[in-house]
């Protein structure tokens, strides 16, 4: 690619409202990146057919102008650029309609490797949530014949974590990152970072150096995490939080959500309890569940080697067990018309039976056995 085109190709990407959609009509009326640019105002409307402020000759000189200040520090840090209309570009994020035009990285990760995982949470990571991201992450590697990529977003508690626990297994891991590529947040995980740079993972961005830290970057590269992924899983979250945000968007773009349960008590499990109760999320508690959810083949017997618990049954977990084995599926009003346990209760007792892998939860509110 030569200088210019990089530059044409950064200015145009940095252009605010363009999405893929509107990105590629605008380059298929008017031939390329430096056409675009080269274009007075009237020329570019009578093009289109429409009017826009993007085609304001400032705003492109604007655009020009910072993009070719970019285009030198892309250069001296041998950073990697995909563009949305590059083979390398992932897959993907141009299922979703708000992708990014450009993305930034360091790094030689595959971006349309065969699975990708992405692992969120709360920064208030407790001893439950990590320990569970932890074996979740090796177990996949054991399981899986081709290894997952790991995706987060490089924050304290449950993103850290799954990022080291990449590492420790010898998965590849991405980090998307809310800024540009000339700094690093947080600075403590500085070492993390050059971990996964130097082990075929990548710190990605959609954020140019010349970018000021935003709070409203955090959430905005949300989307980046979800769309990347094939599966999104919630490893701790309290009732409100980033961790959310990112699940539902994962379901908006029909990507597979799963959530760790917690107690009802516990305040950083409310969000995945609430997200599991509402159908958004699947419940999860191992990497085998996971891997059955998503219908991925595993390496021969170590699915056997998985550790199975059943258990003793109370009476009432007996009939709920007793009323699936004869109908198969249930919802939780036929349950409770058939035991008499009030709805709230119930869904308390699946929760945990969900928790010990004695039932799954599949779509459209219905349970079976496991």
């Amino acid at each position: 690619m030569t200088d210019d085109l990089l530059t044409y190709r950064i200015a145009f990407s940095s252009l605010r409202s363009l999405t893929p959609a509107l990105a590629t009509s605008i380059l298929d009326r008017v031939g390329s990146e430096e056409n675009f640019f080269a274009l007075t105002e009237s020329q570019l409307s009578a093009a289109m057919g429409f009017t826009n402020r993007l085609f304001k000759s400032s705003t492109r000189a604007d655009a020009l102008a910072g993009a070719k200040t970019e285009s030198g520090f892309i250069e001296a840090n041998s950073i990697r650029t995909l563009y949305f209309r590059d083979d390398d570009y992932p897959q993907r994020l141009l299922e979703c309609d708000d992708a990014p035009l450009m993305l930034y990285g360091l790094g030689n990760c595959d971006l349309n490797h065969s699975r990708f995982i992405s692992i969120v949470g709360t920064r208030h990571a407790t001893a439950y949530g990590v320990d569970f991201v932890e074996r979740l992450v090796s177990d996949l590697a054991e399981l899986l014949p081709e290894k997952p990529v790991i995706v987060s977003g490089l924050a304290y508690g449950i993103d850290i974590a799954a990022h080291r626990a990449a590492l420790k297994a010898g998965l590849p891991t991405v980090a998307v990152l809310a800024h540009g590529l000339n700094t690093l947040y947080p600075s403590q995980h500085r070492q993390t970072a050059v971990d996964m740079v130097r082990n075929n993972g990548m710190l990605l961005t959609d954020y140019r150096s010349s970018a000021q830290i935003h709070k409203g970057n955090f959430l905005a590269r949300n989307r980046i995490v979800a769309g990347l992924s094939d599966a999104l899983v919630v490893a701790e979250s309290a009732a409100k939080g980033g961790a959310l945000v990112t699940a539902r968007l994962a379901a908006g773009y029909n990507r597979d959500v799963f959530a760790l349960p917690g107690r009802t008590s516990d305040k950083y499990s409310a969000g995945c309890n609430s997200l599991i109760a509402s159908d958004i999320a699947a419940l999860v508690t191992s990497a085998s569940d996971l891997c059955e959810r998503m219908g991925w083949p595993v390496a021969d017997g170590k699915a056997d080697e998985q550790p199975s618990l059943f258990p003793t049954l109370t009476p009432e977990e007996e009939a709920i067990i007793e009323i699936m084995t004869d109908r198969g599926e249930v919802n939780l009003p036929e349950l409770s018309s058939r035991i008499d346990i009030p709805i709230p209760r119930l869904m308390a007792m699946l929760i945990d039976m969900e928790f010990r892998s004695i039932i799954i939860n599949i779509p459209g509110g219905r349970y079976r056995l496991r």
